[in-house]
């Protein structure tokens, strides 16, 4: 290993040693309800966000948005919008985040949880009415839905 190649001792976390970069997606059912998932890790451990994750080096956002969401419900997601960017900055996690959030209503399947070491719960849940506590990104994302109607 070369002097400039990071090892484990010394690698930089996004998030945490830097600003990391997210994404999320909106996922939104034809009779409005959108799917919300219970996160079991930081950040926001215990909170309720909408799917999404990390983007990785060179992956386009929305396409990040489209695989994290595939990977944390199991549906089959088709076109996403860009919907808003979010700055979280979570001060309990020691946690800051620049995310992309996108929404789609092109999707097939049924949800399950496909990740049950990093979510507790899924559900479909009216965006007037979601489930607390809610993370900075889907609170953020939900007002801007409710904007949009």
């Amino acid at each position: 290993m070369s002097s400039e190649e990071p090892n484990a001792e010394t690698a930089k976390r996004p998030g945490i040693d830097f600003p990391g970069v997210g994404c999320g997606l909106v996922i939104e059912r034809e009779d409005g309800r959108v799917l919300m998932l219970r996160r079991l890790k930081a950040p926001e451990a215990g909170f309720w966000s909408i799917a999404g994750g990390k983007v990785d080096p060179m992956e386009p956002a929305a396409d990040a948005a489209r695989r994290e969401a595939e990977e944390e419900t199991g549906l089959t997601i088709g076109s996403v919008d860009f919907l808003l960017a979010v700055e979280g900055i979570i001060p309990h996690d020691r946690q800051h985040w620049l995310s992309m959030i996108y929404v789609t209503r092109d999707f097939t399947g049924e949800p399950y949880l496909t990740e049950p070491d990093k979510l507790s719960d899924i559900g479909w849940f009216d965006p007037k009415d979601p489930p607390r506590p809610l993370s900075v990104f889907a609170e953020q994302a939900l007002a801007r839905i409710a904007e949009r109607k």
